[in-house]
């Protein structure tokens, strides 16, 4: 299994795409606060349709409590200043996957913490900003469980 971790997440419709997303590969979803919506959001219901009972989704006020509570082995950092391109990591069942806000992407601090093992990146065209949220999470997840044997899958 996977980990999808969401810093402040602005956007309902993208956060439910990723509740079916985790829904349909066995990942578990951390939602680190503020989130830019209520988890009662008729977009987001309406995105993640009825998998949300399907998903094991925690919250957590602060990326430091995040830390603390789950203690993760290994952080990647998914942002467009990443170094790392996300296909030639070696990707671990247990793995988290953090992934920034919308508007903003991950910040400085968090891309640059000790607690990071690698910041990756899903390679775009030159002068592109950045991919929708939903698609990224879902580029990654899938290479991480390609690589896994997609394990569990029918």
């Amino acid at each position: 299994m996977f980990h999808i971790v969401l810093f402040e997440p602005e956007i309902p419709p993208n956060t439910g795409a990723i509740i079916r997303l985790c829904a349909n590969c066995g990942a578990k979803l951390h939602l680190i606060h503020p989130l830019g919506f209520s988890m009662d959001t008729r977009a987001l219901r309406r995105a993640g349709l009825d998998y949300r009972e399907f998903v094991d989704v925690q919250e957590y006020a602060t990326l430091s409590e995040f830390l603390n509570t789950v203690q993760p082995k290994r952080i990647f950092a998914c942002s467009t200043k990443g170094a790392s391109n996300y296909t030639n990591i070696h990707f671990q069942a247990g793995d988290y996957f953090l992934f920034g806000p919308e508007s903003r992407g991950l910040p400085a601090e968090a891309r640059e913490s000790e607690w990071v093992a690698d910041v990756i990146r899903v390679p775009m065209l030159a002068n592109s900003r950045s991919l929708n949220l939903a698609n990224t999470v879902s580029i990654v997840a899938y290479e991480a469980w390609r690589q896994t044997g997609f394990s569990g899958a029918v």
